[in-house]
């Protein structure tokens, strides 16, 4: 008797169930202080999905082109290997430790500053598991979404030491900043800690990402000192196509940083989505206006760097206000990160190579605290009691932190891998002495 292609297969595939069925199907077992059990919603879990792509599209390559463009064409590999390496590191960290700091559950004693060790190589996470913070969503899924923010905060700070860290250095501050300073940080707003137990509102990472990132690359521009040249030598941007495709590849990425941190395919969502478009529109516009009246010309980078402004500026409140209040965060966002890019770098005389805390820096603490002022209930109903003051005090704290361990993390670099290049190798450039790699005309 013959036996059909299409039985045969049914046949064995019926086996190889039976047979893997213990590793198919995860037993249920005890959970952990921070987890849930699954109660799926496949719509919510498909967004999620995507929006983890998204976001990691801001790294790799939005973000690397983004800086890599505005950098000295001697540098061009050098910066966006910064991008590639903070990827790899904290990924790897995140899996050992850095989810279960975050977004675990310590001691009473230290819980409201940071999280515990149950979930150290992620060990008890399972697929029918969930964070209790997302219980519609599978755990794996949340730690890849939450570490794809791990990734681009530390990226962020290279932006300010470009052009004269060492790559070493790079490396080991990235290791130590993503477990002495974001994980706290992102434990203490995000992940159960007492900054968001005050009510402190951080709808995507103003002030998780956007602000620790900033204050740390204001530190490491005054610890490192201005490039050899700063303030005399040309140092334009060597390539600002590099730059304009990098941001677009930010502005669609930063879909699901902000429509993604609703946590579901919902109505809250929805308008994240439009407020960020909204809000960098309406940046992109103030920094040009700005621009223009001081430099009697608008520049595309200029455009560029407003529309980030404002992407930065609607982050923490993208899922709570309007787009009124949108409008508004980005019209007053472009110009303030202006200010901070230009008068403030000017008057200061500080070197911050790429407008780090110019821009994300200034642009997050802008829109901290205006969330405090535009927030609705009618979008978000936890909008509730919300205030400039609640904001504010969160803003200090998260600078406070930020500022005194990147300091920390730095005198660590210093005194193992070094910090600078030396003044030769700087001239030469970073692409080839540190990676025996050259852009060819």
């Amino acid at each position: 008797m013959r036996v059909s292609t299409r039985t045969a297969a049914a046949t064995v595939f019926s086996v190889a169930t039976l047979l893997a069925g213990p590793s198919l199907a995860a037993p249920v077992g005890p959970l952990l202080s921070h987890q849930a059990a699954l109660a799926l919603d496949g719509s919510a879990t498909a967004w999620i999905l995507t929006s983890t792509a998204l976001v990691l599209l801001m790294t790799l390559p939005g973000l690397a082109l983004f800086y890599g463009g505005m950098v000295r064409r001697k540098n061009i590999i050098a910066t966006i290997a910064h991008s590639t390496a903070a990827l790899a590191i904290v990924t790897v960290l995140w899996f050992i430790a850095g989810y279960s700091l975050s977004f675990g559950t310590g001691p009473a004693s230290i819980n409201g500053f940071i999280g515990g060790f149950e979930a150290l190589l992620l060990n008890g996470v399972r697929i029918d598991t969930a964070h209790s913070l997302a219980p519609a969503l599978p755990e794996m899924l949340w730690i890849a979404y939450q570490l794809t923010f791990a990734i681009i905060t530390p990226a962020l700070i290279a932006g300010a030491f470009a052009e004269r860290m060492k790559f070493s250095a790079s490396l080991l501050f990235f290791g130590l900043w993503h477990l002495i300073v974001y994980a706290p940080i992102c434990h203490q707003v995000w992940g159960g800690g007492y900054l968001g137990s005050m009510g402190v509102l951080d709808f995507a990472g103003g002030a998780v990402v956007h602000v620790n990132a900033g204050v740390a690359g204001l530190v490491c521009a005054l610890v490192l000192g201005p490039r050899h040249g700063f303030g005399r030598d040309n140092m334009a941007p060597g390539n600002l196509a590099y730059t304009a495709i990098g941001t677009g590849l930010l502005l669609v990425g930063w879909l699901g940083f902000n429509a993604g941190s609703a946590w579901a395919a919902d109505g809250i969502a929805a308008a994240a989505a439009f407020n960020t478009i909204l809000a960098a529109a309406a940046a992109a516009l103030g920094w040009m206006i700005v621009e223009w009246i001081d430099h009697r010309r608008p520049t595309l980078l200029g455009l560029l760097s407003g529309l980030v402004g404002g992407l930065v500026g609607i982050t923490p409140a993208a899922g709570f206000v309007d787009p009124k209040g949108a409008f508004l965060i980005g019209a007053i966002s472009g110009p303030a990160c202006y200010a901070g890019a230009v008068w403030l770098k000017r008057a200061l005389k500080y070197d911050d190579s790429l407008d780090a805390f110019g821009v994300h820096g200034v642009g997050g603490i802008v829109g901290a605290l205006l969330t405090g002022v535009f927030t609705t209930t009618a979008i978000n109903p936890v909008a509730e009691g919300a205030t400039i003051l609640k904001q504010a005090i969160g803003l200090v704290a998260v600078i406070a932190w930020s500022g005194i361990g990147t300091f920390v993390v730095l005198m660590v670099c210093k005194y193992t891998t070094g910090l600078r290049v030396t003044k030769e190798q700087e001239i030469e450039g970073l692409d080839y002495t540190q990676h025996g790699e050259t852009i060819h005309p």
